[in-house]
């Protein structure tokens, strides 16, 4: 892979992007984050932020220092990504269902109230955003896109990160990629 390529974890919340960016931190990866945000009960290995990714909007300076690393980005944030760099971009899929009660879950950890919005309103919302960064990601010639889906990871995570390593040049270790996947931690099945 160009070492001045990006590679950006992105997804909807509670999709795997965490776990994405610890699989590719074992597999030799070096990614951009900063640990501000602390792990706690609803991502007991860490967040893998890194803060100045939520100012893509108005500062892209940071962006230089990101080539040849990973760095998460939620997914209504990529319309911002600047056309002047190459971007290898990991998407995480995982059943809506289990996203929506792993917010849910994380909401009542919180304490926060869970009813402002209900699950099939929500449901629908996050359905037409993923058309709608899927259909622009599509058009997009400095962006090349891997869709992964978590579900599939936690079951067969041999095979399916074997398409990361692939995607992403094949330089990883595959073995210690697969070592760090914690099926425990897949706590809202359905």
């Amino acid at each position: 892979m160009n070492p001045e390529t990006i590679t950006i974890v992105s997804g909807l919340p509670r999709s795997g992007t965490s776990m994405m960016m610890r699989v590719l931190e074992a597999g030799g990866m070096q990614l951009l984050t900063d640990r501000v945000r602390k792990a706690d009960p609803d991502n007991p290995r860490g967040y893998y932020e890194f803060e100045p990714v939520k100012r893509i909007k108005r500062d892209t300076s940071w962006l230089k220092d990101a080539q040849g690393r990973a760095v998460k980005m939620v997914s209504v944030l990529l319309k911002h990504l600047p056309p002047d760099y190459q971007y290898r971009l990991v998407f995480m899929r995982r059943e809506m269902e289990e996203i929506l009660a792993s917010q849910r879950q994380m909401l009542v950890r919180r304490g926060e109230p869970t009813d402002r919005i209900g699950d099939e309103q929500m449901a629908d919302l996050f359905h037409k955003h993923l058309q709608q960064i899927e259909t622009w990601l599509a058009e997009q010639p400095n962006i090349e896109v891997l869709y992964v889906s978590y579900n599939e990871i936690v079951e067969q995570p041999a095979e399916q990160l074997r398409r990361v390593n692939q995607f992403l040049g094949g330089a990883l270790d595959l073995e210690r990629m697969v070592k760090v996947v914690e099926p425990k931690l897949y706590r809202q099945r359905r």
